[in-house]
């Protein structure tokens, strides 16, 4: 081997290293955002199912989920305290 072949391999190594640690820290925000959102659609769901002997519902929507998938189970607690003030 030359050393132009080894000098391209080493910048293509380098190159993927640093695209790769460029795109996999948002991918794995998305996937947690992801996950978030499902868990607290989930919860938000508990609340309804067992809200409905008190009449209390709160909707599960894409505006809910991502504000329960940001914030978490804080997040679900601010909706219900908003539920509860709003009316």
């Amino acid at each position: 081997m030359d050393t132009n072949t080894i000098i391209t391999y080493l910048a293509c190594i380098i190159f993927l290293f640093i695209f790769g640690r460029i795109f996999i820290l948002p991918i794995k925000t998305i996937f947690r955002l992801i996950g978030n959102s499902i868990l607290g659609g989930i919860l938000i769901l508990g609340i309804n199912w067992v809200g409905q002997l008190l009449n209390f519902h709160i909707g599960i929507n894409l505006v809910t989920s991502i504000f329960v998938g940001i914030l978490g189970i804080p997040g679900t607690i601010l909706l219900i305290v908003l539920k509860l003030l709003v009316g």
